[in-house]
């Protein structure tokens, strides 16, 4: 059975792609089948894992509104085991077009439901239109990263009542795996309440893993490389290996 995670926040620059990027790599680096599904216009894990992006070009705007195969039109990475389908900012259009189509909410689930892999992980653009729903709908985990900042906890409310909605009406068997703290600035007292607040209110939905805000995740993004392979000793590698170590682990419970 493959495994579809949504890395998925409705905030912008909370570290959803690079959360994508580096757990796939992780992931990969053990043996995992693994495709990133880049489903945010930006296209940054396209380009975060080394990646061309051309318009026009057959990508993940297809594969959402079921007009290709997604079996045909995977990239392979750099990286053993790591595949892609791109996007391309032609699927900025997407959320008009699904909007007049029938059963809108579940046209990516039908058109991956054929992929084999391990683990198909979902970079989802910021927001709460029908690009998120048809991600959460056709996948089975979800993991939140969430930025340590004052306003860290405003909209996560919002998210959660779209994520019960969708259990309710379209796939009762979604999960929350986790939320995942980004951008952990151990100098600054705030990420520290921050964090404390969070684990307060979500327990043990919350990972143990924290990732600290590191120079050396921004250095490879510009290089298309994840950390992991950028500077496998740095503070920002080291948190996404114990990323994939816990996220693992609370799979096989």
């Amino acid at each position: 059975m493959t495994n579809v995670v949504a890395i998925i926040n409705q905030k912008g620059g909370v570290g959803k792609t690079t959360t994508t990027v580096n757990l796939a790599t992780a992931l990969a680096a053990i043996d995992k089948k693994v495709l990133v599904l880049d489903l945010d216009p930006q296209g940054n894990a396209t380009t975060g894992l080394g990646v061309p992006k051309n318009r026009g070009i057959k990508s993940s705007y297809g594969v959402l509104l079921g007009l290709v195969n997604p079996e045909e039109i995977v990239t392979e990475t750099y990286i053993k085991g790591l595949s892609i389908i791109t996007s391309t900012i032609d699927l900025a259009a997407a959320e008009i077009e699904l909007s007049t189509q029938h059963e809108r909410d579940s046209k990516l689930k039908k058109s991956i439901s054929t992929l084999e892999y391990d683990y198909v992980l979902i970079d989802c653009p910021p927001g709460f239109g029908l690009i998120n729903i048809n991600a959460l709908n056709a996948s089975n985990r979800i993991i939140i990263p969430l930025q340590c900042e004052f306003y860290a906890l405003e909209g996560l409310a919002q998210l959660f009542n779209t994520i019960q909605g969708v259990r309710n009406t379209i796939n009762k068997d979604l999960i929350v795996s986790g939320i995942l703290l980004t951008m952990y600035d151990r100098r600054n007292s705030l990420s520290s309440i921050v964090a404390k607040d969070v684990r307060s209110h979500f327990h043990n939905l919350v990972f143990n893993t924290i990732v600290p805000r590191n120079v050396k995740i921004s250095e490879a993004s510009s290089h298309g490389k994840p950390v992991i392979l950028y500077d496998i000793k740095s503070a920002g590698a080291i948190s996404y290996i114990e990323l994939a170590r816990e996220f693992l682990s609370r799979e096989s419970k």
